[in-house]
Formats: C-alpha cells, structure tokens, sequence
C-alpha cells in the first residue's frame, strides 16, 4: 500500500494492516485481526496507539495525507501532467485508501465528518496553490468551491463502488479503481477544461439576483 512518507516501522505497518482490514472487513474489524495481519500482539496496537479510537485516528490521518500529496503533486503547471500519468500508473496502491474511505462514508458518525472536514480544509490549500502557481482560476468562494468538489468527489465514491456492508475484496478493487477512472476522468477534465456552458449568464443572473435580496 502506498504510504506517505514510506514508512515500515512496526507502527506503520500495523496502521496500515488497519487500512486494509477496515477497507476489506469494515470499521468494526476487530483489534485482534489487525495485529495478526500485522504480525504483532494486540496489546503492542494498544501500546502505539492507545486505544481502538487512536488507531482510526492515525488512519484517518494516513489516508488524508495521501490524498492530500496527490492532489497538491497536481498543482504544478509543468509537472502536472507527468504527476497525473504517474499516479494512473499507481493506482493499484491507491485501491486501500479508496476502500477504506468507502467504508467511512457508510459508517458515518464523528470520525467520518472529521475526516472530511480535514479533506474539505486540504482541498483549499492545494486549490489555493493552484490559483497561485496560474494552474487554476480563482473562485468567488474558495471554501465553497472545496467543499463541492469534496462533496463531488465523495459522492461518486458512495454512489458507484461496489460494497455494501459485507466483505469488500480487495483482490478484485483495484481493477473495479481502474475502470473506475478511466470511466470519470475524460468527461471531468473536459468539464473543468472546456466549461460545460458557454458563457455566465446563469451565474450573473443568480448573483444579480441575490445581491437584490440580501438585506
């Protein structure tokens, strides 16, 4: 599994047994079963982590930084490109990440909206950094336009891959991640490239109209 930095120390090895058994099994896998994919005891999580909740924490967090350095690695006028072909190269590393945010979007709860909500803050950096490098073009609303293509982006996820609350097979989800992408990549970056319509009257009627009913 892609890891962000590469790191291979027992506690990263065991959040990333964590990742994968969360993304196959489900959030509520048992603690027990991520220390013997890992190869370690339980009480040796317990020690690292401190509790069942530190554990989905550390993931969380491993999952938002992936996410994060791949979309900030797009940012770049002229590596762009490159950093896209090279991450369709990889996406077989990105398959347990996928999962196990699919499965975070189905549970819900505290952890899932935090989880977003970090997405939602680092979309704005990395969209920011576009706007300033002259990859992306400004918006009105930064932080709306973040949370829309969060929202965007997650709601395919829900909508399109296949699991439901029974045993996801890895085996099998990186192609399904393949397919996936090479279904929704054409139509959105011809969306975002070549604007669907063509020109703003839309827009300009909706702002003319909501600058008369502010107060």
């Amino acid at each position: 599994m892609r890891s962000v930095p590469d790191d291979q120390t027992a506690k990263a090895r065991i959040r990333d047994a964590a990742i994968l058994r969360f993304a196959q099994d489900g959030l509520e896998s048992s603690v027990r079963s991520i220390a013997a994919d890992a190869g370690v005891s339980a009480g040796l999580i317990m020690h690292h982590f401190g509790s069942r909740a530190g554990l989905r924490r550390a993931c969380d967090d491993h999952v938002q930084a992936a996410i994060r350095e791949s979309k900030s690695e797009l940012m770049v006028p002229d590596g762009a490109p490159s950093a896209l072909l090279v991450q369709l190269a990889q996406l077989e590393g990105y398959a347990p990440l996928v999962g196990y945010v699919l499965r975070c979007l189905q549970e819900g709860g505290e952890f899932t909206a935090r989880l977003i909500e970090g997405m939602v803050t680092d979309a704005v950096a990395y969209l920011e950094e576009g706007v300033a490098a002259g990859t992306l073009s400004p918006s009105r609303d930064e932080a709306a336009r973040a949370r829309l293509l969060t929202d965007f982006a997650l709601g395919s996820l829900l909508l399109n891959l296949p699991a439901g609350r029974t045993s996801l097979d890895l085996d099998e989800l990186p192609g399904w991640f393949a397919d996936y992408a090479e279904r929704i990549l054409p139509p959105t970056l011809e969306l975002f490239t070549e604007p669907l319509l063509k020109d703003s009257s839309l827009l300009d009627a909706y702002l003319a109209s909501s600058e008369r009913n502010t107060p």
